[in-house]
């Protein structure tokens, strides 16, 4: 079985630096990345048809780097940082390779036992593990050939209106937001939701009881907190109030939401320990079997890259990190603390991987990759190594040391954030692998592959970048300057922290906040009712509204769409035919979101392909019109085709029916 190729590897790095290079640029520009799975696996299939010997498992390794890359492209909510504060101006080429490298291999690495805790045996929907591996199911002609006609022309025809639609938001013919700024009472809030099919269908993969959970944190959000503190902070004169809505989201709830996830994600880690600890037991027993046996005493899609292996990697991992933090603070005033500063620090690395590297693929299992809160993850860690520095030297710093702890947080940051990412990604990754039969040693093996290319492609995009804009609020930064807002946010905290002037009282309130949620979720499970997962809750409190609202929809819609499905038989064909739909709503969008991020880093410009002159918008009410008028066609054209599949006996079940931790 070809799996683990040369053309394989060497198609998955011409992949990484095109979507990595999108993901850079639009990042620092926009503040959002896209996830590049599917689009890979996508690309992969096009290319690799063209051999004869050509396999699903083949497919999915390419799609497997570049989706590793892609997502990594992530440090730079991080990193710029240190531009930012003034500490680099530029980025040092080996030195970020380095850091983005070995953090993403420890992402890999300490993400391997997570596979048998949150992934083989978890019910965890992992939407875009899931999506891809449909996408290569289909490619691959697996299943009937009447189910596989009718499956490759739903994620054809849910592509093609995808892409469009959102070409239509660039050409300016729709938009692509639609928002409103309401008083409410003293204060005010904003309704708004982006007008995007992509986050219809990861709605619909990851099911009701996640889509209740984020409905309930954005009724705390822009319902109760937002309205509360603007009200508490009026506007400034001149200041209009859907600037002052955003700026109290971005400065204060956002905050609050942070700390909920940081409770949520804590009592997450607590109770799937005992999963986690029948993941490693389990790896250990595959070791031990494959010691006695060989490798070929075990099945093929349990074979990871043995435990001990993994232990001793990370373990290993702790020298080079060591050697970068010396050099990083030679020459500097905090040069006589070095041997304190490493041993905290590679202690916390320690520690916070593994929490991290669980929460965050618990986050991807629980919504998806692209739209897990990544960046709440990052306050969370640059909190935690800020803390443990102003422990060590106290509150009576000079600025110059301040600052001087403020790089160096970042910079462990950077390496704990690698963690995150990888973690973030490699699960959904595995995910895919498992459902498409892959063999997971060779998987993680790309990924690793996948890490390294991502992490030498990076760096000279950063620098080119930073040398053509530069960076707001970065020394000598010019006008058309990139925002970076997650690196900016991140090192404003670093700076809080140990400057002594952060708002703990937001973040505490986000803490009572995810406390409650947990008590109710607890009771709701004894209940025997659906739960309220306390993740969730936290990421419909700290993302933007317009980025999660169409969430809920989804999974509504699908709820609706499956519950059909049971009531006129052959369930599991048309509900397979509803996912392979909802897949291709991500694809198209996703594609379109890499031509697109070429068009604008090609012509240095916002809107390369818009019809019309700046400043002009287009109806919103039309716009709403088009949106939902395509959401009901694609919907309504699944449904005819799928009542015309041949009867699959099987046992109904509806998905989202399932106990999401």
């Amino acid at each position: 079985m070809r799996e683990l190729t040369l053309r394989g590897i060497l198609l998955g790095a011409v992949l990484t630096l095109l979507f990595t290079a999108a993901n850079v640029y639009l990042g620092l520009k926009i503040g959002l990345t896209f996830a590049t799975s599917i689009p890979a696996a996508v690309i992969s299939m096009a290319v690799l048809k063209a051999f004869r010997d050509t396999t699903i498992q083949e497919n999915n390794i390419v799609q497997t780097i570049a989706s590793a890359a892609g997502t990594l492209s992530a440090i730079i909510f991080v990193l710029p940082g240190l531009v930012m504060i003034g500490w680099w101006t530029g980025f040092p080429y080996w030195l970020s390779v380095a850091v983005i490298a070995i953090g993403g291999v420890l992402g890999v690495m300490y993400s391997v036992p997570l596979r048998r805790a949150l992934v083989t045996g978890s019910d965890l929907p992992y939407p875009e593990g899931v999506a891809a591996a449909e996408v290569l199911k289909v490619g691959a002609g697996v299943g009937g050939a009447e189910e596989n006609r009718k499956g490759l022309g739903a994620i054809i025809l849910s592509s093609l209106v995808s892409a469009g639609y959102a070409l239509a938001t660039q050409l300016k013919l729709v938009t692509a937001e639609a928002a409103r700024t309401v008083s409410v009472g003293a204060g005010g809030t904003t309704l708004s939701g982006s007008l995007s099919l992509a986050l219809i269908g990861v709605g619909h993969l990851v099911g009701l009881g996640v889509g209740i959970a984020m409905v309930v944190g954005l009724v705390i959000s822009w319902g109760v907190l937002v309205p509360w503190l603007t009200a508490l902070t009026p506007a400034a004169a001149g200041v209009e109030l859907g600037d002052h809505v955003g700026a109290i989201f971005r400065s204060e709830v956002r905050f609050i939401g942070a700390g909920t996830i940081g409770v949520a994600a804590i009592w997450t880690l607590l109770k799937i320990l005992p999963a986690i600890g029948r993941g490693i037991s389990g790896a250990l027993a595959a070791s031990r079997q494959r010691e006695g046996g060989g490798q070929e005493s075990l099945p093929l899609t349990e074979r990871d890259i043995p435990i001990k292996l993994i232990g001793i990697s990370i373990l290993l991992l702790m020298l080079p990190i060591a050697g970068l933090l010396a050099y990083f603070v030679s020459g500097t005033d905090l040069h006589t603390h070095v041997a304190a500063l490493i041993g905290f620090s590679l202690a916390y690395i320690l520690v916070a991987g593994i929490i991290i590297a669980s929460v965050c693929g618990y986050m991807a299992g629980l919504i998806g990759a692209s739209n897990s809160p990544i960046s709440g993850v990052g306050i969370l860690a640059v909190l935690g190594i800020s803390l443990i520095l102003a422990a060590l030297f106290g509150g009576d710093l000079t600025p110059q040391m301040t600052q001087t702890l403020v790089a160096f947080a970042l910079f462990v940051t950077a390496v704990v954030f690698g963690i995150a990412t990888i973690s973030n990604d490699n699960l959904q990754d595995l995910k895919t692998g498992q459902l498409v039969g892959a063999t997971p040693w060779r998987q993680q093996v790309a990924l690793v592959l996948g890490v390294l290319f991502g992490a030498l492609v990076i760096p000279p995009i950063l620098d080119l970048l930073n040398g053509a804009f530069g960076f707001q609020g970065a020394p000598g930064a010019g006008e058309n300057a990139l925002a970076a807002p997650q690196a900016a946010l991140i090192s404003a905290i670093a700076q809080g922290v140990l400057g002594g002037n952060l708002r703990w009282d937001l973040i505490g309130i986000g803490a009572g906040i995810g406390a409650v949620v947990i008590v109710i979720d607890e009771l709701l499970r004894r209940t025997g009712k659906r739960s309220l997962p306390p993740l969730a809750v936290g990421m419909g409190i700290y993302l933007p509204m317009a980025l999660t609202l169409l969430i809920p929809i989804g999974a509504l819609l699908g709820h609706l769409y499956n519950r059909w499905a049971e009531r006129s038989g052959n369930y599991e064909v048309k509900e397979r035919l509803g996912v392979l739909m909802a897949t291709g709503l991500i694809v198209g969008e996703s594609l379109f979101g890499v031509a697109f991020a070429g068009a604008v880093a090609a012509t240095d410009d916002d809107t390369p392909l818009s019809l019309f002159p700046d400043g002009f918008e287009p109806s919103v009410l039309l716009s709403i019109a088009a949106f939902v008028s395509a959401v009901l066609f694609l919907y309504h054209s699944t449904r005819r085709s799928a009542a015309t599949l041949p009867t699959v006996p099987s046992e109904p079940g509806i998905p989202d029916e399932a106990t999401y931790r």
